[in-house]
């Protein structure tokens, strides 16, 4: 079957259910279970990602959870891309496995942030762009020493950096998308920034 011949907006939510699916793997939870840890979600900030992984104080498992949250992100926009989709689908598809990783439903609908996930799909977009937003994580995490205050920051300059580099599109909206809900989904841990309680990195549950 030629994919050109079919409706894009078709196209587009086939690949964004795909990738829904794939984005639905909690790897936080599935790594800790392959390493005898507890459920991510049962400690610290009872979020199944790597950063709670890494209150476990086993970084092997943290590293992989990151590992494998990110190519969720990453893997399916790549497969799009090759495949020709045009940028509605190729969105569309890096937005599936975005909204997998918050509400997975092979996992009660109980998902992490989206921060590794989120990095997954810009890298897809363009590398660059992906690796600009990392670098502005990477300095305010060795500078302030807070997961969260590092993806806050990212998600602010992620729109921005895309619309600037790359215009407006799809892959723009898609990112705002990405970036109001990651800010969205760490409601509670601006709390804790703002009362001085929020934990720091490698910090043990």
């Amino acid at each position: 079957m030629n994919l050109s011949e079919l409706d894009p907006r078709a196209v587009a939510a086939l690949g964004a259910l795909a990738a829904y699916l794939i984005g639905s793997l909690s790897f936080a939870v599935i790594v800790s279970r392959l390493f005898g840890l507890a459920d991510p979600r049962s400690y610290g900030s009872g979020n199944p990602g790597a950063t709670n992984v890494l209150r476990s104080g086993n970084k092997a498992a943290a590293v992989l959870t990151l590992v494998f949250d990110a190519l969720k992100g990453h893997v399916p926009v790549v497969i799009a891309q090759q495949l020709g989709l045009d940028a509605l689908a190729v969105s569309a598809v890096g937005l599936g496995a975005f909204i997998g990783h918050l509400w997975p439903v092979f996992f009660k609908f109980e998902g992490g942030k989206g921060v590794a996930t989120a990095a997954g799909v810009l890298f897809g977009f363009a590398p660059a762009l992906g690796g600009l937003v990392l670098l502005v994580w990477l300095g305010m995490a060795v500078v302030f020493r807070y997961s969260s205050l590092a993806a806050l920051t990212a998600s602010l300059s992620a729109p921005v950096i895309q619309f600037l580099g790359w215009g407006w599109g799809p892959a723009t909206v898609v990112t705002l998308v990405m970036s109001a809900l990651l800010i969205w989904r760490h409601e509670a841990n601006i709390r804790k920034l703002l009362a001085g309680q929020e934990s720091k990195l490698g910090q043990k549950a």
